[in-house]
């Protein structure tokens, strides 16, 4: 197996390799050997002004001195971030702006000339940032850090081109778009899959209170990852609701069922210690973002990294979680809850469709 291949481990750090580092960014936006820091002031001056002045900052400096670290994302605009020729495999990805563009900007990705993307995701979310509200998450393949630096080191293979952008669906123009694409060129294992990552969002009904993360998935992969932005539109606790993995030809029953929806994002008990609800962010699950204001409805954020125990699957899968909680006298009560999760994958292609994006204000956090 390629060495750029070996995961998260530091197992083969000491090894070389014949595989060549590039990095694509504002300042290289090709990742060309070469071919980074090469803007004047007044090129970048002269097609955009995320300063807000007239002069550049480092005008008297010149070219190379951090001339354009950034771009602005026009109305409606969609912005190829990296057209990358394979085989190779992106290592990091790093990306920072406000965040009216964390649900507003819809994030894309194709691997090998597929005609559907892989990956299509509203910009915070595919970073375990939820409900469209900046927070820090510390885990092992997704950092956020203060304030808003998002990182994403799921490896990410692909044998003929990949291909990512990124389209705003905001109202106006976002300024101050960063980003870096780190990424090495090198040959691909046969048996390496593609990742996948799949945006959903729906209020549960109460005589059927189930929230669909995945379904018509086709083909042999592994599921590695679960993202949720859950909203309360009751009182009380919330998370009494099982996850359900229905694989390989499942239909009335499951092969895998969690106990409980605290239980499946590693906490127990409501999250609680002494009547206190507490939040946390550890390498493969957390639960990083707890909301509760007056006059606002309860929201809550978590994930969960199946990097240790990945579920596999040979010909299908479907993924659902319910929306439970308790009614006075001990009867599990059914919620009509909104929420709105992320599903990671990696998958043989070719991949189904996807269902289609909600538009912007369906999207937007309630």
């Amino acid at each position: 197996m390629t060495d750029t291949l070996n995961g998260f481990g530091l197992g083969g750090l000491h090894l070389l390799s014949n595989a060549r580092t590039r990095s694509i960014s504002a300042e290289n936006t090709d990742g060309a050997k070469g071919g980074g820091a090469r803007a004047t002031p007044e090129e970048v001056l002269a097609k955009e002004d995320w300063f807000g002045t007239r002069e550049h900052p480092a005008s008297e400096l010149g070219k190379g001195w951090k001339i354009r670290p950034c771009i602005t994302l026009g109305v409606g605009e969609e912005v190829t971030l990296a057209d990358i020729e394979g085989p190779g495999v992106i290592q990091h990805i790093w990306i920072t702006v406000h965040w009216d563009a964390l649900r507003s900007c819809i994030l894309r990705m194709w691997w090998d000339d597929e005609e559907t993307p892989s990956v299509e995701v509203p910009l915070g979310d595919f970073f375990a940032v939820t409900h469209g509200k900046r927070h820090d998450v510390n885990s092992l393949p997704v950092s956020v850090n203060p304030d808003g630096g998002m990182n994403c080191y799921w490896p990410m293979p692909f044998r003929k081109r990949a291909r990512i952008s990124i389209t705003n669906e905001f109202f106006k123009p976002i300024g101050g778009f960063f980003y870096q694409i780190t990424y090495a060129l090198d040959d691909v294992p046969e048996n390496a899959a593609y990742l996948h990552a799949q945006w959903r969002r729906s209020t549960t009904q109460r005589d059927y209170p189930e929230h669909v993360l995945l379904d018509g998935v086709r083909g042999k992969g592994h599921y590695v990852g679960t993202v949720l932005s859950w909203s309360q539109f009751s009182d009380g606790w919330w998370g009494e609701g099982e996850i359900k993995f229905y694989m390989d030809g499942d239909e009335a029953d499951p092969t895998i069922c969690g106990t409980g929806t605290e239980d499946y994002f590693g906490g127990a008990w409501g999250f609680e210690r002494e009547g206190r609800t507490c939040t946390f962010s550890t390498p493969f699950l957390g639960y990083p973002f707890y909301h509760f204001k007056a006059g606002e409805v309860p929201k809550h954020g978590l994930y969960r990294w199946h990097i240790m125990d990945p579920i596999r699957f040979d010909s299908d899968l479907r993924v659902t979680i319910q929306a439970l909680g308790w009614w006075p006298g001990g009867k599990f009560e059914p919620l009509a809850d909104d929420i709105a999760s992320v599903a990671y994958w990696y998958q043989s292609e070719p991949h189904a469709p996807f269902p289609p994006m909600p538009p912007r204000e369906q999207r937007w956090p309630r």
